[in-house]
């Protein structure tokens, strides 16, 4: 039994951190986070404010339906690591080839969380990367998104 006990409490302490979000922020660069997003120091974001998290909301199935996203709801959320996808790392050989199961409007909301403004038409290769322009940094760019989420921005 003593030998079991060891093995056992390894494999929870394993379990339980592997459960925890590998990129959550901490309670003040979340509140940090909120409150530049928060130019207007209302206490909530609308879309136009806050449009990167708003895509991330869509992207991730979960819409913010009253047009507002208010301070504890966002710092819920970034808490939780949902909106990770905003400075996530892309893999290497991005974009990848692949089923892609995102519809357009999920990839649209991938490249707008990711910076990119003006998303136009994205059209889907034989790859299964949706691939369209945008802007981003001010500047026409293409974007990629693959099957896995990566966002793929280069600048024309």
């Amino acid at each position: 039994m003593k030998i079991v006990t060891p093995v056992l409490g390894a494999a929870l302490l394993a379990l339980t951190m592997a459960a925890q979000p590998a990129h959550a922020m901490t309670d003040a660069q979340c509140t940090d986070a909120f409150t530049k997003a928060d130019a207007k120091k209302m206490g909530y974001l609308t879309e136009t404010d806050g449009t990167r998290y708003f895509a991330v909301h869509r992207a991730i199935n979960q819409p913010v339906t009253d047009g507002k996203l208010t301070r504890d709801q966002f710092l819920m959320n970034c808490k939780a690591d949902a909106y990770v996808m905003i400075d996530s790392k892309v893999d290497a050989g991005a974009p990848l080839p692949g089923s892609n199961s995102f519809t357009e409007n999920q990839a649209k909301d991938r490249a707008i969380a990711r910076g990119m403004t003006d998303v136009g038409k994205l059209t889907k290769d034989d790859k299964g990367v949706w691939r369209g322009t945008g802007t981003s940094d001010g500047k026409s760019a293409s974007v990629a998104i693959d099957y896995k989420g990566n966002v793929v921005i280069s600048q024309s």
